[in-house]
């Protein structure tokens, strides 16, 4: 008994026709033919019943291609597997990340990653959360990691999401500020100070939102580099608006540079983090298992 066999069986069983289950398996009708004669005679049974009108099963016959679907599913499995373990092993993962906040959490989920899978190749962009979202929907990328509250779900069906971090948004002042040495900070005292503030659609809302209600700021310049946005802050040329899971590990904050300050009564200061691919593109093992290491590193934040 082969494998071919039992493919052959099971196609003909499908399509009740060995010449059509010959066109699907790109093989001729006495191969077929043949297999399951040599099939029927090694078993001591009759599998089918051939006539103009096609190939029907027998009793015995629909016993046997059970087990043998089964088996035909079973190996199709290990040679799906052995394929993405294969891809696992010399493959490429595209990603493309928002810099406000996952590059330091994805550093480290791509240096364990990289150092499991060596030959595994990782191509990664910097983008603001629409564009990436924009790369998704295109196929361009594998996975993009975005702030989800800049998207409209319902504008894009085809996308998967989950979330993997809820940040809120915190003050960051120098340590020169008089305000370095509060605990917290209200909006009221921040209208006389200058901002620079992350170039992104809802941090220009929220900022709208702000000055809409309390007043306006003197915004100094908007960005999507974040180490230009700290850099001002920690040389006092201006306050930010940075996100608490950002600023861990960060080395102006450890260095005592920037001082990172609560934001009170303003009820618009929390973010949700995650993770986006297309439903129409294939999610490899390769994406899932890198999503392991992202969230292994997510999880030691907590």
């Amino acid at each position: 008994m082969h494998l071919e066999q039992l493919k052959y069986i099971v196609e003909v069983a499908k399509t009740r026709s060995i010449s059509i289950a010959a066109q699907n398996l790109h093989v001729s009708q006495s191969t077929i033919s043949k297999a399951i004669t040599n099939l029927e005679q090694e078993l001591s049974i009759h599998l089918f019943t051939r006539s103009r009108l096609g190939a029907q099963l027998t009793t015995e016959g629909k016993n046997i291609i059970k087990k043998a679907y089964e088996i035909v599913v079973k190996i199709e499995e290990i040679q799906e597997e052995a394929q993405e373990q294969t891809s696992l092993i010399n493959g490429e993962l595209n990603i493309s990340a928002s810099p406000s906040l996952f590059m330091p959490i994805l550093l480290k989920a791509l240096a364990n990653f990289k150092k499991d899978y060596p030959n595994f190749r990782i191509v990664m962009t910097e983008k603001k959360s629409l564009n990436i979202i924009e790369d998704v929907s295109q196929g361009k990328i594998d996975i993009g990691l975005a702030m989800l509250d800049e998207i409209d779900w319902n504008a894009h069906e085809e996308l998967v999401f989950e979330s993997l971090l809820e940040g809120k948004i915190m003050v960051c002042v120098s340590k020169h500020s008089p305000l370095a040495f509060s605990d917290h900070i209200t909006p009221e005292e921040l209208i006389n100070e200058t901002v620079v503030m992350y170039d992104g659609v809802i941090w220009k809302d929220s900022i709208s939102i702000f000055m809409n209600r309390y007043g306006p700021m003197n915004i100094l310049f908007a960005s999507n580099n974040t180490e230009v946005i700290k850099k001002a802050v920690s040389e006092g040329l201006a306050i930010s608006f940075l996100m608490d899971i950002a600023l861990k590990d960060d080395h102006y904050v450890k260095s005592g540079e920037i001082i990172p300050i609560s934001l009170i009564n303003f009820e618009s200061n929390h973010r949700s983090f995650g993770w986006v691919r297309s439903k129409k593109k294939h999610f490899s093992l390769a994406a899932r298992e890198f999503l392991k290491y992202l969230k292994l590193h997510i999880s030691k934040l907590e």
